[in-house]
């Protein structure tokens, strides 16, 4: 899987610790993901997690030349709850500094978005500012992702677990997640398959927030995916492609949010 990537810069990690724990302590209160995705539910609508994407193994290039701070200013302009950064090198060509510089620009909650397969990847999200991280359910299996939900909590950080099947929806209700993401794309063959979606997310408690992701390209795929009960939506290569940015989230940010039964 593409996780195995990220295990050489975890061992840079572990080298840079004193420096990472100094940064950590440096950086102030940083705003809540979960709470900014609710104050949108509150106004009704579907919230929007823009991504900033340079790449992706799927499409290649997204956009090449994107500056991290500049697009995160205007997915803020948009209305975006949040803005999620790839830090990501080998495949997606995202660095750390990516989301260092979109913390200089906007004050929204901001998703570091990687492999994180090691608890040392929790305290480099808390020194670059970060106010969730992304643990992906299925490269972690149910015991990795205790461990990384732990490390997580340790440090002061939110989470959110994608899952892409029932079993690893059990995984995350197991270990309390209350940010939950449904991949459409499978990333061993890195096909979409809405399926998954329609599946998963009906099942999702009420009281957690139901994230869908992958897949979402228009206002149209953002009502479907409001109409399974999402109460947002992670969108990666049409806002960072998108001529206007600030447009593409506004009218994202504008579809209806219809909710989850149970």
């Amino acid at each position: 899987m593409l996780v195995r990537a990220a295990e050489g810069r975890v061992h840079e990690l572990a080298r840079r610790r004193k420096s990472l724990e100094t940064m950590a302590r440096e950086v102030g209160a940083v705003p809540s993901l979960r709470t900014s995705l609710a104050d949108a539910e509150r106004r009704g609508t579907v919230a929007v997690i823009a991504e900033i994407k340079r790449a992706s193994p799927s499409r290649g290039d997204v956009n090449a030349d994107i500056d991290s701070a500049a697009q995160a200013a205007l997915f803020a302009k948009g209305g975006a709850a949040a803005i999620s950064v790839l830090t990501e090198p080998d495949s997606f060509r995202g660095c750390p500094e990516d989301l260092l510089r979109a913390r200089e620009v906007v004050s929204l909650p901001l998703l570091k978005k990687d492999f994180h397969i090691e608890p040392i990847q929790a305290l480099e999200a808390k020194a670059l500012g970060a106010s969730a991280m992304l643990l992906i359910a299925r490269a972690l299996g149910p015991q990795g992702l205790q461990t990384m939900a732990a490390a997580a909590r340790d440090e002061g950080i939110e989470f959110l677990v994608e899952v892409r099947d029932e079993a690893e929806l059990e995984w995350a209700l197991a270990i309390d997640a209350l940010i939950i993401g449904v991949n459409n794309r499978n990333l061993e063959t890195l096909v979409i398959d809405a399926k998954a979606g329609e599946r998963i997310i009906p099942l999702i408690p009420s009281d957690r927030t139901a994230i869908a992701e992958s897949g979402i390209r228009d206002v149209a795929d953002a009502r479907a995916a409001a109409a399974l009960g999402a109460d947002a939506i992670l969108v990666g290569s049409s806002l960072s492609a998108a001529a206007d940015p600030a447009a593409a989230v506004a009218s994202l940010a504008a579809v209806r949010r219809v909710g989850r039964g149970g």
